[in-house]
């Protein structure tokens, strides 16, 4: 199951891989991004992503939750991240495409597009 949720991570970030080189405000990282469009018998995966270059991935697979943390730090619209997870270290630089205070869009090196939305806070 970790060697799953480890792959889930890394494709989660992934899919914040694409072109252009503009600036992202950081600000509107901050926060838990789950995506639009699950992909089915998918794992539930929420994005937490924290001020100060922290993010933490949970991971709900048969419904047990993993988390998997790391560190990101985001430079233009260029986001290099590393995380840790069965003792090993994953390094990628992906770039956020669209960044909204509902929604962010990516595109991965082989070109696939993934959308994810903001968790809305339970009142």
């Amino acid at each position: 199951m970790r060697v799953l949720a480890a792959l889930v991570a890394v494709l989660a970030f992934a899919g914040f891989a694409g072109a252009a080189d503009e600036k992202i405000d950081a600000k509107k990282l901050i926060g838990k991004w789950e995506p639009a469009k699950p992909e089915k018998d998918a794992p539930k995966m929420v994005l937490e992503v924290a001020d100060k270059g922290k993010f933490t991935l949970h991971v709900t697979i048969e419904g047990k939750t993993e988390k998997i943390e790391g560190t990101y730090k985001l430079e233009g619209n260029k986001l290099d991240i590393e995380m840790t997870f069965n003792g090993k270290t994953e390094k990628e630089t992906v770039t956020i495409l669209k960044l909204t205070d509902t929604e962010m869009v990516s595109k991965d090196g082989k070109g696939k597009e993934e959308t994810m939305t903001r968790v809305k806070e339970k009142k």
